[in-house]
């Protein structure tokens, strides 16, 4: 815990609590923090340069997203998730994938198409310049902008919540290049349903995209 370093952005828009939350949360997602890791509210605040109550506060907030647990007497620490949540949740994104690209088959504007296509030309390039950052970053761009394409609220706000417990094992998924091909294979394939406005293919290519994604996880951990 000494050694973990951070870097604290103040944003005079956003109250203290969000500004550590922020802060501890991108610590936990790229591997700064890791599971089981103990979080003292005191060392966290000398850290960060702030006082207790903001950092209290976003441990509350982290331990909703299932980041972080809260044990009594003892404080809080990071959170590791067994292999059945992650096949649960994993199973629920599947379905979320499925439906969100059925319905962009049939409701993504013709603009949003040709970024969807823009999207994936820069996601290979990335690929080819092995620019892990930019790949998770396009990748995150596709899918968003699927979702996006569905303009369904409620939808993006449950697929928001899974996409950020599994960051940091979808970030060990794209760091595999074995696995680069398949991803890029599986784009291609829901580009095409979107273009042929092929809502079964679409909702298809999109479940096998989750299931290949799971595997991939599962195998990962089994194999630590």
């Amino acid at each position: 815990m000494e050694e973990t370093k951070f870097n604290i952005n103040t944003n005079e828009y956003l109250p203290l609590r969000d500004v550590v939350f922020h802060t501890l949360r991108e610590a936990i997602l790229v591997g700064k923090l890791v599971p089981g890791e103990r979080l003292m509210e005191n060392q966290l605040a000398d850290k960060l340069g702030v006082s207790r109550t903001p950092v209290r506060e976003a441990l509350r907030m982290l331990a909703l997203e299932n980041l972080v647990e809260l044990v009594p007497r003892k404080g809080a620490q990071v959170l590791d998730m067994s292999e059945k949540d992650i096949v649960n949740i994993l199973e629920v994104r599947g379905a979320l994938e499925s439906l969100a690209t059925s319905i962009a088959c049939v409701k993504m504007k013709k603009e949003d198409l040709q970024q969807l296509k823009k999207l994936e030309s820069e996601f290979e390039r990335a690929i080819e310049e092995s620019d892990l950052e930019r790949i998770i970053q396009l990748d995150e761009d596709f899918h968003d902008l699927i979702l996006k394409s569905t303009e369904n609220d409620k939808l993006a706000q449950i697929y928001q919540n899974l996409r950020i417990q599994l960051y940091r094992y979808r970030m060990a998924h794209l760091k595999a290049d074995s696995t680069i091909p398949a991803v890029v294979a599986h784009h291609r394939g829901i580009l095409r349903a979107i273009e042929n406005h092929d809502a079964e293919e679409g909702a298809t290519v999109a479940h096998g995209h989750i299931k290949y994604h799971t595997e991939f996880i599962l195998r990962s951990i089994r194999n630590k």
